[in-house]
């Protein structure tokens, strides 16, 4: 019995037609034989083929442009995934599986949903890493505080931004938190302003402690002189009466910062205790009474030496 050829399109269609001929294989066998080995040769040659010539060639175009490696990273998988999907849709049509076009429009539909669903974080990290380069809210060496955390920028890519803390400890942070929330960066300026509350008693004098709180800041070179320092009464509190100083320092860092005023503090501190001006302890009253076996003891009876 003669073998009726097949009418499968394609190199897809040959295939088959040579193993109903060669082996005897069914028609429907054959045909489906052929398109699964058609595809699957199709797809490989061009995946590697567009590997070995693509992506070097987008490779020299990225260094061209003169992108870092942290930016070429994603464009790379990019390229990569477009190879597979120009070699999955032209194997489809190869393979007789349906016109080229149309194969292609659906690979990339199918792989789009799938990469959609698959990796939106990272999507979404991508795109805030993009916002960071373009909007520059934070350079890599700056300080910067966000939803409780503090650091210094030691790197910035298009997915995180690794952040060094105070305690040497390294945070790495999703893009999408940095640009979803609101950041502080203090040395974005080239001034900083920083306060602090001295307390003092309520019998000092307010005029005296705040021509120390002035003066001090005066003897520093580290702090400015223009805008210059003000001292304003801030609270009246339980047991002290509150002063905040305001200051201003150039060229600001963390280290900066911590160093100047933690040096001012202590000398308006000294000045304090050399000048008779009070810092007054938190102080609690507790009223109440004390009942032993039933009978109530009143607090003078502590007082007269009652011995019950």
């Amino acid at each position: 019995m003669t073998a009726l050829p097949l009418q499968a399109g394609g190199a897809g269609g040959f295939i088959g037609n040579w193993l109903q001929s060669a082996i005897g294989l069914a028609p429907s066998y054959a045909a489906a034989i052929g398109a699964a080995v058609t595809f699957v040769v199709v797809a490989v040659v061009l995946y590697v083929v567009g590997k070995a010539i693509i992506t070097p060639l987008a490779n020299r175009v990225m260094d061209r442009r003169g992108l870092d490696e942290h930016a070429k990273s994603p464009l790379q998988k990019v390229v990569s995934i477009g190879i597979v999907a120009v070699s999955v849709g032209v194997a489809f049509a190869f393979a007789g599986y349906g016109n080229i076009l149309t194969a292609l429009a659906t690979v990339a539909a199918a792989a789009t949903l799938a990469i959609g669903f698959a990796m939106q974080d990272v999507i979404a990290n991508f795109v805030a890493g993009v916002f960071i380069y373009t909007d520059k809210p934070f350079r890599i060496g700056d300080w910067i505080e966000w939803d409780g955390n503090s650091g210094v920028v030691e790197d910035i890519s298009l997915r995180v931004t690794r952040v060094r803390t105070f305690d040497n400890e390294l945070l790495t942070v999703p893009n999408s938190n940095l640009t979803d929330g609101v950041i502080k960066n203090p040395v974005a300026k080239d001034k900083l302003r920083v306060q602090f509350e001295f307390g003092i008693g309520y019998d000092d004098d307010i005029d005296k402690a705040t021509e120390i709180i002035v003066e001090e800041a005066e003897k520093r070179d580290d702090i400015l002189d223009d805008p210059g320092v003000s001292v304003r009464l801030s609270e009246l509190g339980g047991s002290y009466v509150g002063l905040k100083s305001r200051f201003w320092i150039a060229d600001p860092s963390r280290a900066d910062f911590v160093k100047t005023r933690g040096e001012y503090v202590q000398a308006v501190k000294e000045r304090f205790d050399a000048e008779g001006v009070n810092i007054p302890y938190p102080t609690r009253t507790l009223e109440g009474g004390l009942t032993i076996e039933g009978e109530a003891i009143s607090p003078e009876a502590f007082d007269a030496g009652d011995e019950r």
